[in-house]
């Protein structure tokens, strides 16, 4: 009797060992871990993330220079040779500050002629005064005739408007004279500088660029699709051209009322109101515009969706046009992938919203799931075994309840089982055969 429950066993243990891991000579059993096997082939192993609510802005992109909102271009006045330069590149200078100078005597001398030819017009103004007033007493009189009153007066009038212009003639010499000192006509930073000691300083020539340093700018250049969209007011964030972090804050202040007839731009002018020390001036920067923005709602990576084109011909038109849908999977149970369709919200940049398809929640598949189908079946990735309550774990009895279970019921048993599971039930299986043998042996023994 002993004798027949040991080969009992053994047979049955043979069984298993050739359903769970064998294949004819031609490569045609079913093999676990390839396609073919039970159930169509392997779960595919995916990666699952819950379905989350944020805040999202539907956003216009582009780029600007940096730039002061006022940028003063300084121009001598006078011309004549630089005799010194008193600040350079990036020096902060204040309103009044003298900045270069140049030469300067001819205007001094100028101004001691004009101050001179004041002095003759004076005394000349006071002769004929003094002429005009005694040619009126002569007249009251009868003493002088109408026509030499006239000419005392003419007279008279001529030194007074010499004298008036010999007082301008010094105005504008002591003027020319203070030009000669280029300053600073606003606090700010010099941007650039044309000039050097020994050039000859003309009044055509700009000799400085200062920043007024009032605040920042920058200005961008936007098609007529997004120009359009762009109201003042509408908050603006900056980051540079290189980086990625965000460098500055603004608004939209001032909007071209046209378009460029060369390109077809439109301009948008934006203030900065918060700065950090990244900021410099002719520093390329991307600006984003934020149009609208929605909070707490369903929002994914827009790698996560499966977009589909089909292709039609327009009945009336005759042309091809295209058509696109947009879905994505989510894990039911840890063990399907279930696809559903998708509408679509706004975006930024990899996001994007989801106005209906999915809920908070949902474990959304993020690898993996382009091969996927409707219904395939998932092994998710890091999932702990508690939470695949459909897959059996093995243990210590799994070789006598295997033995006991129905083609059909040993076949959906091996099916959730992971590779591993599978090659520690073929040892388990090894090691009962080898303690059948070891008790056969003893059994022939006694």
């Amino acid at each position: 009797m002993k004798k027949l429950l040991f080969l009992s066993s053994a047979l049955i243990v043979s069984l298993l060992l050739s359903s769970c891991g064998s294949s004819d000579d031609n490569g045609n059993g079913p093999q676990f871990g390839r396609p073919g096997g039970f159930g169509g082939g392997p779960a595919a192993s995916v990666e699952v993330v819950p379905v989350q609510t944020e805040t999202i802005s539907d956003q216009v992109r582009s780029y600007g220079t940096i730039r002061a909102q006022d940028v003063v271009s300084i121009t001598p006045q006078v011309s004549n040779r630089v005799t010194k330069i008193l600040v350079d590149l990036g020096d902060n200078v204040s309103r009044g500050q003298v900045m270069a100078e140049i030469y300067d005597v001819p205007f001094r001398d100028a101004v001691q002629q004009a101050r001179a030819q004041i002095r003759q017009q004076e005394v000349a103004f006071e002769r004929d005064s003094t002429e005009f007033a005694r040619q009126q007493q002569l007249y009251e009189r009868n003493l002088i005739s109408q026509a030499e009153l006239d000419n005392s007066r003419a007279t008279y009038l001529n030194s007074q408007a010499s004298l008036e212009a010999a007082r301008a003639n010094l105005t504008q010499s002591v003027e020319n004279l203070e030009n000669t000192k280029i300053k600073s006509p606003v606090d700010g930073v010099v941007l650039s500088r044309s000039i050097a000691e020994g050039d000859v300083a003309s009044s055509g020539q700009v000799a400085f660029e200062v920043a007024n340093l009032v605040g920042f700018e920058t200005r961008v250049f936007l098609p007529l699709q997004d120009w359009e969209l762009i109201q003042p007011g509408q908050a603006v964030s900056l980051s540079l051209s290189s980086r990625s972090d965000e460098i500055a804050q603004g608004v939209v202040s001032r909007i071209s009322p046209q378009l460029d007839a060369t390109t077809g731009l439109g301009e948008v002018v934006i203030t900065l109101t918060e700065t950090t020390s990244s900021i410099y001036q002719g520093a390329l920067v991307q600006a984003r515009v934020n149009l609208q923005t929605r909070e707490n709602v369903v929002v994914i990576p827009r790698s996560a969706m499966v977009e589909k084109v089909d292709t039609y011909i327009e009945p009336e038109t005759g042309t091809i046009e295209l058509e696109r849908t947009y879905s994505a999977f989510i894990s039911q149970g840890d063990s399907i992938a279930v696809q559903r369709q998708l509408e679509l919200g706004i975006q930024q940049g990899d996001r994007i919203e989801i106005l209906s398809g999915l809920q908070p929640g949902d474990g959304l598949i993020v690898t993996g799931h382009r091969n996927l189908n409707d219904g395939q079946r998932i092994r998710v990735a890091g999932a702990t075994q508690q939470s695949r309550p459909q897959q059996v774990q093995p243990n210590s009895s799994d070789t006598t309840d295997f033995s006991s279970l129905s083609p059909e019921e040993r076949r959906e048993r091996l099916q959730n089982m992971s590779p591993e599971e599978r090659e520690a039930m073929r040892e388990r299986m090894q090691q009962s055969r080898g303690q059948s043998g070891n008790r056969q042996q003893s059994s022939n023994s006694n």
